[in-house]
């Protein structure tokens, strides 16, 4: 699959992984009987199965019988999920929703939810109890994406690791032969230096060819790198262009650190925050100072719901700009009079209206399969035509306006379809 393929995969699931987190948030169960379990790719399911086998066993001493028989149900439900798993979850891992839901009047509906491979690994195994359901661990996964690669060193040492969402991971490590400073008596001071000189240009050498070697193959996938030690040293290895130059036009900054241990990896991104934040919105800033030029005194802007479907579906929009706060429904409507279609963007939370067509005024009904939601109706016509969507965030001044002004739907062309 081509890299244009692969981001909007995983643009798709993110958005289906966010709908289904605001869905799940809205539930409320009367009591603890609302389970999670979020299951490590590593963690075999007959293991899994009988844990919760167990838990249906000690289910058994709940007091209330409406709670001891909905927090069984939903034990069982997920026990009946497992079984379609072989030895092992997919990739990332597994988690499993169940419970009674309040659905008003007294009722409860039984609902269970499987999310295959999220955006990161699911790190550990937990079994979660209570009146909501446990969706935290994977709203960070959401939150917090971004690769970026990372490099701590002094002249004695160094690391090189990942920084996957939250995850911090280190990968390689060196130790310098740098010899310390100048002794009396033994070799001449210029002779010494001159050695020494030598040993930091070699360990640097090391570093960079550690950090060439993980970095390089993901530097496409790679969105910066972060560089921290003491001064001079990440100056000197910085400027001296040890780093492969598409690595080195990747550095977003250099950092001071105390420790270049694993432990300096971390505190590498705690200095780093605000570039990190400031890198993830400028992603953002990027297309849509691209999109607000082309608007002014550009041909190749558009923006709006119908004018963009219509040049998504000529093909010609590069680059699909879309609200993360976008939450509308696109109802399809065929009128059987005329064979026209007319589409009508809604917000989620109503009804679906009365349609008169728009060719011949015959009265249209629309199905509940003739309603979607707007985001994967537009991104599934992107993926048909080799469109890349972009989400763009609301946290900043052009961000807001995408959604207040343009209704959080725009895209920049590849050519002027005059629509």
């Amino acid at each position: 699959m081509s890299q244009e393929g692969e981001s909007a995969t995983s643009d798709r699931k993110k958005y289906e992984f966010q709908k289904v987190i605001e869905e799940l948030k809205d539930f409320e169960g009367s009591g603890t009987q609302l389970v999670t379990i979020y299951i490590p790719e590593d963690r075999q399911i007959s293991d899994v199965v009988a844990h919760v086998t167990q838990e249906h066993s000690e289910a058994a001493n709940i007091k209330s019988k409406q709670t001891r028989t909905n927090v069984q149900d939903a034990l069982t439900s997920i026990k009946d999920r497992l079984r379609y798993y072989d030895t092992f979850p997919p990739e990332n891992g597994l988690v499993i929703f169940s419970g009674a839901v309040d659905s008003g009047g007294g009722q409860t509906d039984m609902v269970t939810k499987v999310l295959e491979g999220p955006p990161q690994p699911v790190e550990s195994f937990r079994y979660h109890c209570d009146s909501d359901f446990l969706t935290e661990p994977l709203e960070h996964m959401l939150e917090d994406q971004g690769l970026y690669g990372l490099v701590v060193l002094d002249r004695r040492e160094a690391n090189v690791g990942w920084l996957k969402g939250k995850r911090i991971q280190p990968v390689k490590s060196a130790s310098s032969l740098v010899p310390g400073k100048q002794r009396k008596g033994g070799q001449s001071a210029q002779r010494f230096a001159r050695l020494r000189l030598e040993a930091i240009d070699n360990f640097y050498q090391e570093v960079a060819g550690m950090a060439n070697e993980l970095f390089v193959p993901k530097r496409h996938e790679l969105d910066g790198v972060l560089v921290g030690g003491p001064s001079p040293t990440k100056d000197e290895f910085l400027d001296g262009d040890y780093l492969h130059h598409e690595i080195q036009d990747k550095v977003l900054g250099k950092f001071d650190v105390s420790y270049t241990d694993e432990s300096g990896l971390k505190d590498l991104v705690d200095n780093a925050e605000e570039a990190l934040v400031d890198a993830e919105v400028m992603k953002d800033k990027k297309q849509m100072n691209r999109f607000f030029k082309e608007l002014h005194s550009g041909e190749l802007a558009t923006y709006g719901f119908a004018q963009t479907r219509r040049n998504l579906m000529m093909g010609a929009v590069e680059n699909l700009l879309l609200s993360e706060d976008l939450r509308q429904d696109v109802i399809t409507y065929n009128c059987a009079e005329c064979g026209n279609t007319d589409y009508e963007l809604i917000d989620q939370r109503k009804a679906t209206p009365s349609h008169d067509c728009t060719e011949c005024g015959a009265g249209v009904e629309a199905e509940e399969d003739d309603r979607e939601d707007a985001i994967e109706h537009l991104m599934t016509l992107a993926e048909q035509r080799g469109t890349e969507t972009k989400f763009i965030s609301t946290d900043f001044e052009k961000g807001e306006q995408l959604y207040n002004a343009f209704g959080g739907i725009a895209g920049i062309l590849r050519y002027n379809t005059g629509v």
